[in-house]
């Protein structure tokens, strides 16, 4: 009888390890991949040996140092040029002739970018007066922070630092706004952080710009600051990044501006330096 038990055990031995191999194989009859196969996303650790190999193990202003220095190679693009990022960048997935409008999450035509009412303009997410970057090349154009946004969303949106609270507003899409500060709606609040987490990196005054850094208050007005710090700190940990925003950020990379957002790909690294 034991030699029957141990027979039949080993049989059953057999017979898993051919299934397990054979869901470990290759299927033969699978359709062979192309040359238009989509490749897999990427991921941040596909760029932890190579582009961010310098930060990793750093935290504090060692990590904010070494970040500016990686992401400050890159290519400028003109504020007109812009217009055609944006197109791309920000492109509605449901929709490739449309674009999502940053605050108010409306699907819009591309067609549809000017300074018109119904139109879409371009938001820059960190105030260009704070700083008084304007529109030049550089900060003013940096598509890390610039969004399609409707012209009368953005114009109630204004140069307001970012915090909770305030009323709604037409087409705001659940943001919110009161006298000094914006809320943006929760789908775009760990989005909105991050951009500025961005900015207040890789623009620290040692390239003829002001040295924008973010605060714990708001009005901040013409100042190169943007509060508040630990709202935006709080939005980067409730709102972690989407496959559009994923997508977003290797657009940028790969495409326009050659250099990446590295709070998207890594948003813990916000906690490690404020």
């Amino acid at each position: 009888m034991l030699a029957i038990r141990t027979r039949r055990r080993k049989a059953v031995a057999l017979a898993t390890a051919a299934v397990l191999a054979a869901l470990a194989a290759p299927s033969l009859s699978a359709t062979p991949a192309t040359a238009t196969t989509a490749a897999a996303p990427a991921t941040a650790s596909d760029y932890d040996s190579t582009y961010y190999k310098d930060a990793i193990g750093k935290t504090g202003e060692s990590l904010k140092s070494s970040l500016h220095t990686i992401i400050s190679d890159q290519t400028k693009l003109s504020y007109s040029a812009v217009w055609d990022a944006l197109k791309v960048t920000d492109q509605d997935p449901a929709d490739s002739g449309n674009v999502i409008l940053l605050y108010s999450g409306i699907s819009r035509s591309k067609s549809l970018n000017g300074g018109d009412t119904g139109d879409w303009n371009r938001e820059h997410v960190w105030a260009k007066s704070h700083g008084d970057f304007g529109t030049a090349t550089g900060p003013g154009t940096d598509i890390h922070h610039l969004r399609p946004e409707d012209v009368r969303v953005n114009s109630v949106r204004g140069n307001k630092d970012f915090d909770n609270g305030g009323s709604g507003f037409t087409d705001s899409g659940g943001s919110l706004t009161d006298s000094d500060s914006f809320e943006p709606r929760d789908a775009v609040k760990g989005d909105v952080a991050r951009m500025i987490f961005y900015m207040a990196v890789r623009y620290e005054g040692g390239d003829g710009w002001a040295d924008l850094e973010v605060n714990g208050s708001v009005d901040n007005g013409s100042s190169p600051y943007i509060g508040k710090l630990d709202v935006l700190k709080q939005w980067n940990d409730e709102d972690p990044p989407d496959a559009f925003e994923e997508r977003r950020n290797q657009v940028i990379y790969d495409t326009y501006q050659h250099n990446r957002n590295p709070f998207v790909d890594h948003p813990e690294w916000v906690e490690a330096i404020w």
